[in-house]
């Protein structure tokens, strides 16, 4: 007797990857990682966490469930709330990049987050968000032009 095969239910995960030591979180990551090192382009790999939200003290009530959905219905206020931090793929001289597949629900609302915090802390750094490999090498052909101006 056969078994059916089931697919999961839920949001596509990707796959881990093990590249020259780094293990990214996707396939576009490496694929990122190895068009940087063919064009000698200088990156780290998830190099810096950046906080584009303080923690805060929340000393007021507010009623609700924990965040699960579960639990009662009470009096979870008078607490400190953590900030919100962001690293992005890959930090080099005068760029980030940051590779999205498929993005989870809320990644919009921290990239827009993280856009605010990049014009008004890092005015001359340029953001890349390759969606796919095409986009990968695209990027390293902007990179590359960028530099030549900068020269």
């Amino acid at each position: 007797m056969r078994r059916k095969f089931r697919r999961k239910k839920g949001p596509v995960q990707s796959r881990k990857v093990v590249v020259d030591g780094i293990t990214f979180a996707s396939g576009l990551e490496k694929y990122m990682h190895l068009a940087l090192k063919k064009a000698k382009i200088q990156a780290v790999y998830e190099g810096h966490t950046y906080e584009i939200f303080p923690s805060y003290q929340f000393e007021s009530s507010a009623f609700e469930r924990c965040a699960n959905g579960k639990g009662d219905y009470k009096d979870r206020g008078n607490k400190k709330i953590l900030n919100i931090s962001y690293t992005p793929d890959f930090i080099g001289r005068g760029f980030i990049i940051e590779c999205k597949g498929r993005a989870n629900e809320s990644f919009p609302l921290r990239w827009k987050m993280f856009k605010k915090y990049v014009q008004e802390h890092l005015p001359n750094v340029i953001l890349y968000k390759p969606q796919n490999q095409k986009e990968c090498d695209e990027t390293i052909r902007l990179i590359l032009k960028n530099n030549k101006l900068r020269k």
